[in-house]
């Protein structure tokens, strides 16, 4: 299994933020994405994950492989934990949460209503969500916010169980994570804008 991503040019808020980017990762492998703020990592992620088309250039990768987790958890607050994790269980075609809960410490609060949770109950719930999805390709933005100390070593230990299960992750993080891999630098693909992006018509994403 392999995602490769050719002269990728990118856009946000109508205007291109990475252009002729070209990189390749596999099974077993987790790219770390490098560069300051703005420089259009999330941009890069949500249009790996199919959330926005590219400007130009070419994503491969095998059909429905590919789960994303955002800064936002996504939870709805009314559902309970366990709630929660079935109906996107259901979503993807999977029933075994256990595992799920069990990874991320959640199974004594599989009752809990999602809304009460603290907030780093809630980010281990919604990066929960990467277990029941069945799929290879984890697309990763800033997994760690509200992850106390304990909580970032344990996410890093799934990912690396992911990996040595053939499965592949990209991650962007300013956390050192401890994890075997390449990083890669997005700064030399920043984007020289001029005339022609004042044309494009796309929503501020």
């Amino acid at each position: 299994m392999m995602l490769t991503v050719t002269d990728l040019s990118v856009t946000r808020g109508g205007l291109r933020v990475l252009e002729g980017l070209s990189f390749q990762t596999q099974a077993g492998e987790a790219l770390v994405l490098r560069g300051p703020n703005g420089i259009g990592k999330t941009t890069l992620l949500r249009t790996l994950a199919g959330l926005q088309p590219a400007l130009s250039g070419t994503i491969d990768a095998p059909e429905d492989s590919i789960a994303y987790a955002a800064h936002s958890d996504g939870l709805k607050s009314t559902l309970t934990v366990a709630e929660n994790l079935e109906f996107w269980a259901d979503i993807f075609g999977t029933s075994d949460i256990d595992h799920a809960l069990a990874a991320f410490d959640l199974t004594d609060l599989r009752e809990r209503v999602a809304g009460s949770l603290s907030a780093g109950q809630k980010r281990r719930l919604g990066l929960s969500r990467l277990l029941v999805t069945g799929r290879k390709i984890w697309i990763l933005d800033e997994p760690t916010v509200s992850l106390d100390t304990a909580s970032v070593a344990q996410f890093a230990d799934i990912i690396r169980i992911h990996l040595a299960q053939g499965g592949m992750a990209l991650i962007a993080t300013h956390i050192d994570l401890g994890l075997e891999g390449r990083a890669l630098e997005l700064t030399p693909f920043k984007a020289v804008w001029n005339e022609t992006d004042e044309g494009i018509d796309e929503a501020f994403l």
